[in-house]
């Protein structure tokens, strides 16, 4: 009898089906174009990586909260929130929808005055608002959300200077239950400092006091946080109401709604635990009406929606570059997506499909590193997929939040970033770094040029 040639051992995933010489065949989830554009022809023409964003997606998204929000109640107002993804192609689509802007630093202010923003519909946010920017606020007449009182104090000298009276809200944090709390930005509800500062303003009759805002945390899949930050917001304002007979615009919960990716650590995929935006339009809606406010004194609600509004509609496309085995018997893939590229990575089990059927190959549990020599590198620390080679490409998913505002030219350049728009077309909306783009913000002095 001659001897059987021998078999790698292999683990393969059953899936519903006809059963084979195998078992039920497994099935491999592959994603081979995007908005009915080729991944493949995306790659071949823009490079890997690449960024790819959907215009199709942002817009369904937007309209889906919107509707969520605008269907239970009349006053509703979306301001975007430039930290979240700042490239001005993108920024562009969320205000042709209706969208204000949110931003918290002077950068962000001149973008979004570049982007068309009407000045009266930005909303300025943050710790560090310099004078100079401020200054401008003010006299464009912007939306200004204290977050502390040093803040006060430069706002009555800027004021006082230029003649303008400032239009503001103040920042209160609040305990919603969620611990540690978010603490650091703005004036505690619980101790007494946020009616303190809401009293110095008031009382002085230097401010234009038209809202009260809180941002309680980020990726918030509890309702109930957010039913009690909006009660809390919404007793703030009667309180004002009720001592000073002064009527506020708006109260501003901020953002934080959770996506559909999955945390790190996370016993089930976020696509099943984070609540859709109906759920959160139904908990902050119905705690506003149970204040028994007129349908003339119920105060327009701001919402600074980042993360749950893009996620979904940004690609990160890459290619393998090695695979080995590690020093235990580990399997492991070396990519050129790296965590300079996918910050989110760092907080995220990304979800990562390959370009094309590899079905034939079977899983293997693997984790995938990126091109860094930096040990920290570590796109996931364990992933199940098709065994992959060197040159084939893959697809990661939900990557439009932060991870084009946090990345980071370190080792390798940033690529390029694409958007397809709803008509199949795509767009390059932001090119690719170079060495020339890179040193010509370098400066030598005249000792160090002599040959």
């Amino acid at each position: 009898m001659s001897k059987q040639p021998y078999e790698k051992p292999r683990l393969t995933r059953i899936t519903s089906g006809m059963p084979g010489k195998f078992g039920v065949p497994a099935t491999h989830e592959y994603t081979n174009e995007i908005d009915g554009v080729g991944v493949e022809s995306l790659m071949d023409a823009h490079g890997s990586p690449l960024f790819v964003f959907s215009e199709a997606t942002i817009r369904d998204t937007y309209r889906r909260a919107h509707k969520a929000f605008s269907s239970r109640y009349p006053k509703v107002q979306f301001a975007w929130s430039y930290k979240t993804n700042y490239n001005n192609a993108i920024c562009r689509i969320f205000h042709q929808e209706g969208s204000w802007a949110e931003v918290v630093s002077g950068f962000e202010y001149h973008k979004a005055l570049g982007n068309d923003v009407p000045p009266e519909q930005i909303i300025f946010n943050g710790p560090d608002k310099t004078d100079e920017v401020l200054a401008l606020a003010l006299e464009k007449g912007s939306l200004i959300h204290i977050d502390h009182y040093d803040e006060i104090e430069q706002l009555k000298r800027l004021a006082s200077a230029s003649g303008k009276r400032p239009r503001v809200a103040i920042r209160v944090n609040l305990d919603t239950g969620v611990y540690p709390l978010w603490d650091r930005f703005g004036f505690n509800y619980e101790n007494g400092q946020a009616w303190q500062a809401i009293t110095t303003l008031l009382d002085g009759g230097e401010f234009d006091l038209v809202g009260v805002h809180s941002h309680i945390g980020t990726y918030m899949q509890s309702l109930g946080c957010y039913e009690t930050a909006t009660r809390k917001l919404m007793e703030l304002l009667t309180a004002i109401k009720l001592k000073y007979d002064h009527k506020l615009a708006y109260i501003d919960l901020g953002g934080g709604f959770a996506g559909k990716n999955t945390l790190r650590g996370a016993f089930a995929p976020g696509e099943d635990t984070s609540p859709d935006f109906d759920a959160y339009a139904e908990t902050i809606t119905q705690t506003i009406y149970s204040f028994g406010l007129s349908s003339q004194a119920l105060p327009t609600l701001l919402l600074e929606t980042g993360r749950a509004l893009i996620d979904d509609a940004g690609y990160l496309l890459g290619t393998v570059l090695a695979n080995k085995t590690l020093a235990e018997g580990g399997y492991a893939l070396v990519v050129d997506v790296g965590v300079h590229l996918l910050f989110t990575a760092f907080w995220y089990e990304h979800k990562i499909t390959p370009v094309r059927p590899l079905g034939d190959r079977g899983y293997e549990q693997a984790v995938i590193y990126g091109p860094l020599c930096m040990n920290i590198d570590v796109v996931r620390s364990t992933s199940q997929l098709p065994a992959m080679h060197r040159g084939d490409r893959f697809v990661v998913h939900r990557v439009g939040a932060y991870n084009i505002t946090q990345w980071l030219q370190f080792i390798h350049m940033r690529p390029r970033v694409v958007l397809i728009d709803t008509g199949g077309e795509v767009h390059l909306i932001r090119e690719a770094e170079s060495l020339e783009y890179l040193e010509s913000v370098e400066r030598l002095p005249p000792h160090l040029t002599e040959k």
